[in-house]
C-alpha cells in the first residue's frame, strides 16, 4: 500500500498536481478510478501542496521576528501522526489546551498501548505486573494530546469524563473490573520538569484517579493500587503515623524534580565521569526525582517513599510517538528511562522488564523491549552507511552529531547494560577506525574523534566492553595520535 501510494503521488507530481489529471493518474497507477483516492488526491492538491510550498515562511518569519515584527500563530503537533493541519511551518506555534488532555483520539491510542504492554508481559511472565513505572514528557503530551496520560488512566482502570460542548476533561470515572478485563495496575510516574510546569491539572487528575482507585472495595488481587496502599498504611500506622497522614504518603505516585529544576542528573554524572557504579547513578536518580506532587503538595521531598515505589516496580515504559527520532538521538532518553531502570534494579535487586512503546502508527501500536529497541536503532541507523554519509555533508556539525551518538550509546549501556561487545566493536570499526571516516574527522572536527575514542576506552576500563587486546591497542594508539594532532594544532596558532 505504501509503495502504491508513493507511485500515485509521484505520478501526480509529474502532472504538476493538476486537478484535471487526477482520474488519469488513478487509471495509470491503479488501472481504475476510485472516489476515495480522488478525494485524497484532491486534498493533496488543495491543501498539502500549497501548505508545503509555504514552509519558506520559516526563514521569512524568523527574519521578521528578529526585526521585532508580528509572527502569525499556528497549531503544534506531529505530522507523522496525521496532523497536517500544523502546516505551513514557520508560525509561532501554540500548545494544546491542558484541560482537553487526554483527547478521545489519544484515549484510544493509550488503551492500545496498555493492552499491548500487558499482553506481552502476561505472555512472557505468566502474570500481570503489579507495579509499573512510566516516564512522561510535556512535548509528547503536546504532540499526541495525551497518549501517555490515557495509558496511565487505563492501567489504573479509570477513564476521562469529557464535557460535551468543550471537549475538556472534567474528571475521571471508574471502569468496572468486568469491563476492564485486567487488574488495576499500580502506576508510578516520573514526570519531566516541563510537564510539571505545563500540565499541573493533569497531575491533579492522576492524583484524583489514584485516590479513587485505592479506596475501591474490590478483591486486592484485582486492585494492586489498593493492595499496596492498604499494606503501607498499616505499616506506617504501626510506626506512629496517623491514618490520614499515612494514607497521603502511601498514595504518592507522581514524582519529579524539585520545583524549578529539570532533568534526572544521570547525564550530568556520566558526561563528567563523576560516578563509579550503578548504585551511584541510582542515588543520583533518587535525589533528583524524589519530589512528590499531588492536589495538596507541590514538590515535597520524600526520598524514602520514592525509593519504596521504585523498589516495587516490575516493568518500566517510555513511549515514543514518532520514528523521526529514537532512544539514541539524545541524552534525555537514558537520563529519564535509563535512570529509572538502573534505580529499580539497584533498589529491588533485580532488573525490571523495560519497554519502549511505539505509537508512530497509531493503528498498529507495539512495545519493544529496550534491548530490542537498541538493536533496532543500531541496525536501522547507527550502522547505516547512508546515515553516516549524510552526516559527512555537514562537516563540523555532522562530526559532533556522530560523537554525541557514541555518548548516548555509552549512557544507555551505563544505565541499562544493553550494548553487547559486538555492537561496541562494530561501532568503533565504523566510527573511528575506518580510514576514510578517520581522515574526515581529523580534518573537520578532531575533537569529535578524540571524544569517541575516549568513550570507547572508558567503556573498556569500566568493564562495559570486553574488547580484544588488539582493539584496545588500536584505540589507545589512535587516542595518542589525535592528542598529538590537537597539541600540534594549538602550537601552530
Amino acid at each position: 500500500i505504501h509503495t502504491l501510494a508513493l507511485k500515485l503521488i509521484r505520478r501526480f507530481h509529474d502532472t504538476n498536481f493538476k486537478a484535471e489529471e487526477i482520474d488519469s493518474v488513478m487509471q495509470t497507477v491503479l488501472g481504475e478510478t476510485d472516489s476515495k483516492v480522488r478525494r485524497c488526491l484532491t486534498y493533496v492538491k488543495n491543501f498539502l501542496v500549497p501548505a508545503l510550498t509555504a514552509t519558506t515562511d520559516e526563514l521569512t518569519n524568523t527574519l521578521s521576528a528578529c526585526d521585532g515584527h508580528y509572527v502569525p500563530p499556528g497549531p503544534s503537533g506531529s505530522m507523522t501522526r496525521g496532523m497536517a493541519d500544523i502546516l505551513p511551518t514557520g508560525r509561532n506555534f501554540y500548545s494544546v489546551d491542558p484541560r482537553s488532555v487526554p483527547s478521545p483520539a489519544s484515549w484510544r491510542v493509550g488503551v492500545a498501548l496498555a493492552d499491548s504492554l500487558l499482553e506481552r508481559y502476561l505472555n512472557e511472565e505468566g502474570k500481570y505486573p503489579e507495579s509499573l513505572g512510566i516516564i512522561i514528557w510535556a512535548t509528547d503530551t503536546m504532540k499526541t494530546k495525551g497518549d501517555d496520560i490515557a495509558e496511565i488512566f487505563y492501567l489504573l482502570g479509570v477513564k476521562p469524563v469529557w464535557e460535551e460542548t468543550s471537549g475538556r476533561v472534567t474528571g475521571v470515572e471508574v471502569i468496572p473490573l468486568e469491563e476492564l478485563k485486567h487488574p488495576r495496575i499500580d502506576v508510578t510516574i516520573r514526570m519531566s520538569g516541563m510537564f510539571r510546569d505545563a500540565f499541573p491539572n493533569i497531575v491533579s487528575l492522576i492524583d484524583e484517579a489514584v485516590a479513587l482507585v485505592s479506596s475501591l472495595k474490590e478483591p486486592l488481587e484485582q486492585n494492586y493500587v489498593a493492595k499496596h496502599v492498604e499494606a503501607e498504611v498499616k505499616e506506617m500506622v504501626a510506626n506512629g503515623f496517623d491514618v490520614e497522614q499515612a494514607r497521603q504518603k502511601a498514595c504518592y505516585r507522581i514524582f519529579g524534580d524539585r520545583p524549578g529544576a529539570y532533568g534526572s542528573g544521570i547525564c550530568e554524572a556520566i558526561d563528567s565521569k563523576n560516578w563509579k557504579d550503578q548504585k551511584d547513578l541510582s542515588d543520583i536518580y533518587v535525589n533528583w526525582g524524589c519530589y512528590a506532587y499531588d492536589r495538596k503538595n507541590y514538590g515535597v521531598s520524600v526520598p524514602e517513599q520514592f525509593k519504596l515505589r521504585l523498589s516495587k516496580i516490575d516493568v518500566t515504559v517510555k513511549n515514543q510517538d514518532s520514528r523521526e527520532y529514537d532512544i539514541l538521538d539524545g541524552d534525555d532518553w537514558y537520563d529519564a528511562h535509563g535512570g529509572m531502570i538502573t534505580a529499580v534494579k539497584t533498589l529491588k535487586g533485580t532488573a525490571p522488564r523495560s519497554f519502549c512503546g511505539d505509537s508512530s502508527d497509531s493503528d498498529r501500536v507495539k512495545n519493544r523491549s529496550t534491548d530490542e529497541e537498541t538493536k533496532y536503532v543500531f541496525r536501522s541507523r547507527l550502522f547505516n552507511p547512508k546515515w553516516i554519509d549524510s552526516l559527512k555533508r555537514h562537516g563540523y556539525s555532522g562530526a559532533s552529531d556522530l560523537s554525541r551518538t557514541v555518548d548516548f550509546v555509552f549512557g544507555w549501556d551505563a544505565t541499562v547494560e544493553v550494548v553487547e561487545d559486538w555492537m561496541y566493536e562494530k561501532l568503533a570499526e565504523k566510527y573511528v577506525l575506518d580510514k576514510d571516516i578517520q581522515e574526515w574527522l581529523k580534518k573537520v572536527n578532531p575533537f569529535a574523534l578524540q571524544n569517541m575514542v575516549e568513550r570507547f576506552l572508558e567503556a573498556i576500563e569500566r568493564g562495559m566492553w570486553e574488547a580484544t587486546e588488539e582493539m584496545k591497542n588500536q584505540l589507545q594508539k589512535l587516542y595518542l595520535d589525535v592528542e598529538g594532532l590537537l597539541e600540534g594544532a594549538g602550537e601552530s596558532k
